[in-house]
């Protein structure tokens, strides 16, 4: 019918056919069709159906791409349906068709056939066409669908079959099983399949069609891969397999390349090369080398040169595993064709070169005298430094050569270094900047890979013009040294990173070569305005390090003794960096030059000072504390702690009693001396041996009066020390110790500083006594427990919680000793806890939580309340403890058993009586219920989680906003916590509980429903919500779906975007020459007009320049070295690339700046916000949100502070406009006439539009362009009205 409800045209005949109401009449009678197709969907299913999704895909496919050719019915045509008889007893078993075989194929084999099936592709319909038939065929036999059936009949319909398409569908199917039929089969068959494949092979060589020699060529390498080594000592095999060698040179690229494929997996990967007494080599390697030789010599210097690139690019993936003397003519034919000075040519001869050293092959290919010829024969071809890629694929292919030269003959290497360097320092001079970072890199790792492991072999050099092996390390140091002169002052940046590394790599044994070069870069960095120091201090403190602060500062002086006459101190920058990069010092050393000088220093200050010198008294101060700085840094590791500690240790004790200015750089030193230094029992002996002398002093100056004016930093450093110093003191010790600070405890002289000072030393050495001492300390601090006095009270909790705590035996056998009297003693101590104490108090009982059985669970159960009402705390850590209090007091639960679902049952029964409590304890119950959720999910039990989902679903119709507040924090928990099977039992309920809510709980609530709401329509959808919730919620859910969507599609703009911007090319290097240069074989494009692109590129790529004399000097071709004047490069071309701001652009040009917070926080949304959402809701707060909220809440301060009224003059009288800002251009208005005038110092009175962010709106678009068009009105009026007023006036 017609768009109009009319009949076409010729159809108003049949209209007199059925009467008015009796159009039905002409159906048929039979209902033979009907009841079949009824009996077929109501019979029973079997276990496994004929009918999947892939084969009705496959069906509809197939039917829309026209007729089926006969032979794939394998079976013969059928008739539709059967007779009048039959027609009852027709079953969905009798409507197998030819997709069968290919849907319910058993062999796993041909499963990537169906997962690979593409649309509207006729080589994949005939491929699954014949699958389909080879299977009912294997069936009708009775077959078991075994590879090797499959391998049998395919052979079969390969020499049956005769078009190209049938063919190269066979040949698919024969590559995907061939990988899987047994070897002995292929074994035995190896005649008849391989005189078949080359018959193919044959007869399609030159054809229009290569996807039929294209899987013959992947069938022949795989058949080839399988047979064992007796099988190719037969002339056959080795002709088979120069027939498959022929096609790599093929025209073709897709079947060059699968000839290429196929040569290197047989020469690679046969199976006989990987088992027990497996040659070194395949029996074919050498005549595939032979083979790739005499085609290179043939092929000659044509102008094209593609044949040569072919085999170029065989070889890259061959000389690996050729032997040794197959490899030296290859190796020599490669040098031959580079000689051509063609650029491609060139570059795949370097990549064949790079595969080879980075595949690091054994002697028996690559020996270490050939390593070094290739090495020596590849200086004749050193690019010109102004040729960006080559002279880059020629650092890294010498980088690998010596790399792998270094494995195989570290000395042959290091012979050869020396000229590497000297050319790679040549390279330095190169106006790009990518060869300078190269061959600064190339540097640094042959420094790390060749010299580093093997220089500690020649021991300490003691001369400066060494011989054998370290002379070749001093002309390498020479070379690079060079690059410290001023034709070098454009790289001085890369020459100061190989410095570094030579410094990081020989310094320790080579310091007497490299003293000269010390000088060198003192001098420089005394230089005016050098630019790269921060380079330079980081060289020179990779000297430091390795060779010592004797070593360098007997080649470079401080200049420094106290004497001086002017105060220019051109040498102090070594002070500092000294302190950051000395370890491994002796000692011995700091005490015999550097505290000499800071006496010195610090009497000189002093002098200066009684003669009113304050500023240079200031100078020499500065510089001793800088010498006193030193010592951290000779305390990391020292070398002779055991023999100089001892002749050290009374001037540190000195310093901490008389001098506060060092207090904290000797506590400092000491407390690195003893975690970093002290790695023997000789040495923590030794240090601990000075525990008498130092602890007293310690201990006086954290305790004494004068102490209390001192900065909380230096108390607390001097305590980290204390606890330091305890770990290295005998228990005896520290026992006594105690002892004297007990007695000085109790003693009424002390006062309330001091009696605070000793408890905080009492807490600090508990942990370190032994029980008998321990015992004691329990009766001392237990009446302290119910001190009124916060502080009393929180230090005794403190000792409490270090014992508990402490993995020491003593400390444990008092906890399991005395662990009912502890449990006792906390719960007694339960009504006088004071808030600051509760910290230290829960911590205590978890510990103590963590050692206690079954019998114990009556103390457990008593702690649940006061844990509970802990989780709202004031101190951040007593909440921290009280969440994580009541996670143990869950594992313990899980430990008292004995089910855990019953375990966690009684657990919970305990903390729902929370619910019953005053509105705090209900609040602080629902918080502790949501960590509990969040921790043992999977001992909770469906019937427990629906109670516990309930009693919450109840609390959220409280009137108390706090418990509110804890409930709809619950939900969130759980949103993101259960899966939405779980989730969707208790929907129901969670929003009849959010849609009873009052109007001022929704209200004061609604950025959070918001969230939770988001969060559901995320995992339900949008229906559950609108049919649950009140009629008032559904303006806000369909906005939040309105949201989402637009969230989610911004989401997809940008990842659109970050993807387009991934798959740009980025120029870097890489470890292989693949990376440096450009891939030339560019055949496998199939696109024309990429092919004309990639056509067009390779042509300016092969194209070559020559580098004319200097000067007006012609170019003497007859000069040997001409070569190095091909360049790849155009000769001074190089344009200034676009600038890239990093900024990213919108769709409408404008730049979008973010903060680096802002970006990761945009980078990271999703699942970690949802995550940190969780973690905030059940107590656990990471550092990054503290943060934020820190971050926030001072935005919020400055806000405050910007909102405020300020003071601005202005108007006359009370009338001032205060708080209003004036409108712009006020201050350029006349006072008695009309207009603007010019004011002296200030802009001209012109329209200046003040910048807004406001005016971005899209909104208001329209009416701010109204407004500035009717500004340009008025001053065009007013321009008029100016120039008539003008014409008016006489002219005199």
């Amino acid at each position: 019918m017609g768009r109009s409800g009319k009949l076409r045209s010729g159809s108003a005949s049949k209209l007199k056919r059925w009467r008015k109401g009796c159009s039905s009449e002409s159906n048929p009678e039979g209902r033979r069709y009907r009841q079949a197709a009824r009996g077929g969907l109501l019979a029973p299913r079997s276990e496994k159906s004929d009918l999947t999704v892939d084969a009705l895909k496959l069906h509809n496919e197939l039917q829309s791409s026209g007729p089926l050719p006969a032979f794939r019915n394998v079976e013969g045509a059928q008739p539709c349906m059967g007779d009048d008889n039959n027609a009852e007893t027709k079953t969905h078993k009798s409507s197998a068709t030819f997709l069968s075989g290919l849907s319910d194929c058993t062999n796993l084999t041909f499963s990537r056939v169906q997962r690979l099936w593409e649309s509207n592709s006729a080589a994949h319909k005939e491929i699954c066409a014949v699958l389909a038939a080879v299977t009912e065929v294997i069936r009708a036999q009775g077959g078991t669908e075994s590879e090797t059936e499959y391998f049998g009949a395919l052979m079969t319909t390969l020499e049956a079959v005769e078009s190209p398409e049938s063919m190269a569908a066979v040949a698919y199917l024969l590559n995907l099983v061939l990988k899987r039929v047994p070897g002995p089969v292929l074994i035995k068959k190896f005649s008849d399949t391989s005189k078949a494949f080359m018959g193919i092979l044959g007869s399609q060589a030159f054809g229009s069609s290569t996807s039929a020699l294209r899987w013959v060529l992947s069938c022949l390498a795989t058949l080839l891969r399988r047979q064992n080594l007796v099988a190719w000592n037969y002339p056959v095999t080795m002709q088979v397999f120069h027939g498959l060698l022929s096609f790599t040179v093929h025209v073709k690229p897709k079947v060059r390349k699968a000839a290429q494929h196929g040569v290197c997996s047989i020469l690679r990967g046969s199976e006989f090369l990987f088992g027990d007494g497996s040659p070194s080599h395949h029996p074919a390697a050498s005549s595939t080398a032979k083979f790739c030789v005499q085609e290179i010599e043939k092929a000659g210097g044509a102008k094209e040169a593609t044949t040569t690139l072919h085999l170029l690019t065989l070889l890259r993936d061959l000389l690996p595993c050729l032997p040794a003397s197959s490899v030296k003519p290859c190796c020599e034919t490669l040098l031959r064709v580079m000689t051509l000075s063609h650029v491609l040519v060139t570059a795949c001869a370097m990549n064949a070169f790079h595969s080879l050293f980075a595949a690091q092959p054994p002697s028996s290919s690559l020996p270490a005298e050939l390593n070094a010829q290739i090495i020596t024969a590849l200086y004749d071809y050193v690019p010109s430094e102004g040729d960006l890629q080559p002279l880059l694929a020629w650092l890294a292919v010498m980088e690998r050569a010596h790399i792998n030269l270094a494995r195989l003959q570290w000395e042959l290497c290091w012979a050869h270094l020396s000229r590497l360097f000297s050319a790679a320092m040549a390279a330095f001079l190169s106006p790009h900047t990518q060869v300078v970072s190269a061959a600064a890199e190339t540097l640094k790792v042959l420094l790390n890979e060749c010299v580093a492991p093997h220089v500690a072999e020649l021991g300490l050099v003691s001369s400066a013009t060494p011989s054998g092996p370290a002379a070749h390390v001093c002309k390498m140091f020479r070379a690079v040294e060079e690059g410290l002169m001023y034709r070098f002052h454009a790289a001085w940046a890369s020459v100061l990173q190989v410095l570094k590394a030579f410094f990081e790599a020989c310094g320790r044994q080579f310091h007497p070569i490299m003293r000269k070069c010390l000088q060198s870069l003192a001098d420089l960095r005394g230089s005016p305005h050098f630019p790269h120091t921060i380079l330079l201090d980081q060289a020179v403190g990779a000297a430091v390090a390795t060779m010592g602060p004797e070593v360098m500062l007997q080649a470079v002086p401080l200049d420094i003794d106290g004497t001086e006459e002017t105060l220019d101190f051109p040498r102090s920058w070594l002070l500092p960096v000294l302190r950051d990069h000395l370890h491994d010092a002796p000692l011995a050393f700091f005490c015999t030059y550097f505290l000499p000088l800071a006496t010195t220093l610090k009497n000189r200050a002093t002098a200066l000072a009684q003669a009113e010198r304050h500023l240079e008294a200031k100078i020499y101060d500065t510089l001793q504390c800088q010498v006193w700085n030193l010592l951290p840094s000779f305390c990391t590791h020292p070398t002779d702690i055991v023999s100089s500690f001892k002749g050290l240790a009374r001037t540190l004790g000195m310093a901490i009693s008389d001098r506060s200015d060092l207090r904290l750089i000797v506590c400092q030193a000491l407390r690195r001396l003893i975690n970093k230094g002290c790695q023997t029992d000789a040495e923590r002996a030794e240090v601990g041996r000075f525990a008498k002398n130092f602890l007293p002093i310690l201990f006086n100056a954290y305790s004494q009066p004068d102490a209390a004016t001192e900065s909380p930093v230096q108390r607390r450093s001097v305590l980290d020390t204390i606890r330091a110093y305890l770990t290295v003191t005998e228990p005896q010790m520290v026992c006594g110790f105690l002892e004297k600070a007990t007695e000085k405890l109790t003693s009424p002289e002390s006062s309330e500083f001091t009696r605070l000072s000793i408890k905080d030393l009492i807490v600090a050495m508990a942990p370190y006594v032994d029980e008998k001492s321990l015992h004691s300390l329990y009766g001392i601090i237990q009446p302290s427990l119910q001190n009124k006095d916060h502080g009393i009270q929180k230090k005794a909790y403190r000792v409490l919680e270090e014992v508990c705590a402490s993995d020491r035996p003593a400390c444990q056998n008092f906890v399991r000793s005395h662990l009912k009297e502890l449990q006792s003693t906390l719960l007694g101590s339960l009504p006088n806890a004071a808030s600051p104490a509760k910290r230290p108090r829960l911590k205590c009982l978890l510990h103590v939580v963590k050692q206690l059985t079954a019998e114990h669970e009556d103390f457990v159960t008593a702690l649940v309340p006061e844990v509970i009402l802990c989780t709202k705390e004031v101190s951040v850590g007593a909440r921290k403890n009280a969440y994580n209090l009541l996670v143990e007091i869950g594992h313990a639960f899980l430990r008292f058993g004995p089910a855990e679902d019953d375990a966690m049952q009684r657990y919970l029964l305990l903390v729902y009586a929370g619910l019953t409590g005053s509105v705090t304890m209900i609040s602080c119950t629902v918080l502790a219920l949501a960590r509990l959720l969040f921790e043992f999910k999977e001992h909770i039990s469906p019937a427990a989680l629906e109670q516990l989902v309930q009693h919450i679903c109840l609390m959220v119709g409280s009137r108390t906003r706090d418990v509110v507040k804890s409930a709809l924090g619950f939900l969130k928990v759980a949103l993101l916590l259960l899966d939405v099977t779980l989730l969707g039992r208790h929907l129901q309920n969670m929003l009849e509980a959010i849609g009873g809510m009052s109007d001022d709980m929704r209200r004061h609530f609604r950025m959070k429903l918001r969230n939770l709401l988001s969060k559901l329509i995320r995992k339900f959808g949008l229906v559950p919500g609108l049919a649950l919730l009140p009629e008032s919620y559904r303006k806000v859910l369909l906005n939040i779906r309105k949201a989402e969507a637009r969230n989610r599609k911004r989401q997809a703009l940008k990842r659109a975007a970050d993807s387009v911007e991934e798959d740009k090319p980025v120029r870097s290097k890489g470890d292989s020459v693949e990376e440096v240069l450009a891939d030339s074989d560019s055949d496998l494009e199939d696109d024309s007009k990429q092919r004309k692109e990639t056509r067009k590129a390779l042509r300016q790529r092969a194209q070559a320049w020559l580098k004319e004399g200097e000067g007006d000097e012609p170019l003497n071709f007859l000069d040997p070295h001409v070569a190095h004047r091909v360049l790849a490069t155009k000769p001074d071309t190089g344009k200034a690339g676009k600038v890239s701001h990093d900024f990213k652009l919108s769709a409408d040009g404008r730049l979008i700046i973010c903060e680096d917070e802002e970006e990761e926080e945009e980078g990271t949304k999703g699942v970690d916000e949802e995550m940190a959402d969780l973690m905030q809701e059940v107590g656990i707060r990471s550092k990054k949100a503290q943060k934020r909220r820190f971050r926030e809440e001072a935005d919020d301060k400055e806000q405050d502070n910007d909102t405020q009224p300020q003071y601005k003059a202005g108007g006359s009288g009370i009338h001032r406009p205060v708080g209003k800002n004036a409108a712009p251009g006020v201050e350029y208005k006349a006072k008695k006439g009309k207009g603007d005038i010019k004011k002296k110092g200030q802009l001209d009175p012109y329209a200046y539009i003040p910048l807004n962010r406001a005016k971005l709106n899209r909104r208001k678009k329209a009416k701010l362009q109204g407004q500035y068009k009717g500004l340009m009105k008025g001053a065009q009026r007013g321009a008029q009205a100016g120039k008539r007023q003008h014409k008016k006036q006489p002219h005199i």
